[in-house]
């Protein structure tokens, strides 16, 4: 086998050209990348839409049919559809619980009643008394008789 065929011509058992269509997009490196997509779409079919599409865009084409083909595969039903959903699901969600902790948020603020500058708490008792005891500073204790 000849190393310099792509994917695409190694899996057709072709000859790969010079100007092959499909050699820059599906390396001899990756088959399973030409595989998927061939599975999908056909080899024929690809090429055909690789050669309509302008050159500057033709990598994120077969990128996308990669993509797209893999997902299928994966996911017969739904292919990517499955995964745009349930992102979009994701989102949604997402959104619900920002809004309710919104209203929460709201909510309690509205509800907490505002602290008043000048407070009528006072954390420490008058030095005159505390309790059935008497208050007696550092200064005026007697240790020594």
């Amino acid at each position: 086998m000849i190393s310099g065929r792509c994917a695409a011509c190694r899996s057709q058992r072709r000859r790969c050209p010079s100007d092959c269509i499909f050699s820059p997009y599906f390396p001899a490196n990756d088959p399973q990348r030409f595989a998927y997509v061939h599975r999908i779409y056909g080899g024929s079919n690809v090429g055909k839409m690789l050669q309509q599409i302008p050159n500057h865009l033709r990598p994120q084409a077969a990128d996308t049919l990669y993509f797209e083909a893999q997902c299928r595969i994966l996911d017969p039903i739904y292919g990517c559809v499955g995964i745009i959903s349930q992102l979009h699901q994701q989102i949604q969600n997402a959104e619900s619980e920002l809004a309710k902790i919104q209203v929460k948020i709201i909510f309690h603020t509205s509800q907490t009643p505002q602290v008043e500058a000048e407070s009528n708490f006072n954390p420490l008792p008058d030095q005159d008394s505390v309790g059935p005891f008497q208050f007696v500073p550092w200064s005026q204790t007697l240790w020594f008789n």
